[in-house]
């Protein structure tokens, strides 16, 4: 198959973007293939170490430990959760890093509220510059707090959002008081539009969007919004971060982490073409099974495959952990992935990967002369490609265990 055969996501993630590949190509006629290699390598650290800082704020009851656990893949029981069922008496905000991702934070701010409260003050000794967003809760009713606070928010250039948690209370309750006239889509859109009422009486603005969910099954309700809402509002860098830190509630999740590995492969590749045309004796393939084995590896425990996210998904949906690993095909859990099993797959037949080099010289014309070499190019690419593939498989199968 001819590379312009190739469908269209495929040349999507495959093709530099043309001030990358000015960059590249400037600095590969300088003849400095090291610096080819430390260039991509630094852009794909640089992507690694983004910070992404999430503010979450509400009045007590309003349910933010529990959401600040529910967005990071924990149970209100699980190493590193966040304490539920306090009353906050300090001002100082709680950070939580997430379970896999060091660069991503979670910040639970002190409570609104209190009689006390002033906006500006409190936005000043929570030292609110350094957050990248604010998620704004209730479980009831939005009040002049929450508006004042989002009012002050604005005024710093920041976005937030306005959230209703605990939503399933409110339907449970609707259920048992009127059995015969329940209809849940109704409900939810009579909760949400009392929101957008309440939150024009308390601001005298209009809102157009209140996001409810229940922090107990993010899988329901409006997280998909709220989640591509935050996605849309990032920039590119600190989207990808953010879509690699999402718990994995739903397949759609898993389809969008799969698409955001799945750019980053062309970039690997090619830096494992580039240090395998530096002539220095064994460093290509010591090279190439240390960026197989980080990223296989990162794979996994973005998916969920890993023991103790595996763990924690069974406790939570009542499962034994090995009925959910046993729908695990085709790939080892994370903990599994070492240089041996590199080592194994490297040893399988690599013509397939030389057809793929063939295949890209046209999309990636810069690199036409690192590709030339192929092995460790083609190598990397399939490999990554077909493990990446496989894992995301593997994903939607403990997801569908998970919640039949």
């Amino acid at each position: 198959m001819a590379a312009k055969d190739l469908p269209a996501d495929e040349k999507e993630f495959m093709t530099l973007s043309q001030d990358e590949m000015e960059e590249m190509k400037t600095t590969f006629e300088a003849g400095n293939l090291e610096a080819v290699a430390k260039k991509l390598q630094e852009k794909l650290e640089t992507l690694d170490k983004i910070q992404l800082h999430i503010a979450v704020t509400g009045e007590a009851g309003s349910g933010k430990s529990t959401f600040v656990n529910a967005i990071r893949g924990l149970g209100d029981e699980d190493a590193g959760a966040a304490k539920t069922g306090e009353v906050q008496t300090t001002m100082q905000p709680e950070s939580y890093p997430h379970p896999t991702l060091p660069n991503v934070t979670i910040w639970d701010l002190p409570r609104i509220g209190t009689h006390k409260f002033k906006a500006d003050e409190y936005l000043e000794q929570v030292s609110s510059q350094k957050y990248d967003f604010f998620i704004i809760l209730t479980a009831s009713w939005f009040t002049t707090h929450h508006t004042q606070l989002a009012q002050e928010i604005q005024k710093m250039k920041k976005r937030f959002y306005y959230v209703r948690t605990q939503v399933d209370f409110g339907l449970q309750a609707e259920q048992k008081s009127r059995p015969s006239t329940y209809k849940e889509e109704g409900i939810l859109q009579k909760i949400r539009n009392d929101c957008i009422e309440n939150l024009k009486r308390e601001a005298g603005e209009s809102f157009s969007q209140v996001f409810l969910i229940s922090s107990c099954d993010l899988a329901k309700y409006d997280f998909h919004l709220l989640q591509q809402t935050l996605e849309d509002d990032l920039d590119v860098e600190k989207r990808h971060t953010f879509i690699l830190a999402l718990p994995n509630v739903s397949e759609q999740i898993l389809e969008k982490k799969k698409a955001a590995f799945k750019r980053e492969i062309w970039k690997l590749a090619l830096l494992s073409g580039a240090i395998s045309a530096v002539p220095v004796p064994g460093l290509s393939i010591i090279a190439d099974i240390a960026i197989l084995e980080v990223n296989m590896r990162r794979y996994c425990q973005a998916f969920g495959l890993d023991d103790a996210a595996l763990c924690r998904l069974a406790q939570r949906v009542g499962k034994p952990v090995a009925e959910l690993k046993s729908v695990i095909k085709a790939v080892p859990t994370a903990s599994s992935i070492n240089k041996e099993f590199v080592i194994r797959m490297l040893a399988r037949p690599a013509s397939l990967a030389v057809m793929i080099v063939e295949e890209l010289l046209d999309l990636v014309p810069v690199a036409g002369p690192i590709l030339s070499g192929g092995v460790s190019f083609g190598t990397t690419f399939y490999m990554l490609k077909r493990f990446l593939n496989d894992a995301a498989e593997d994903a939607h199968r403990v997801v569908q265990k998970a919640l039949s």
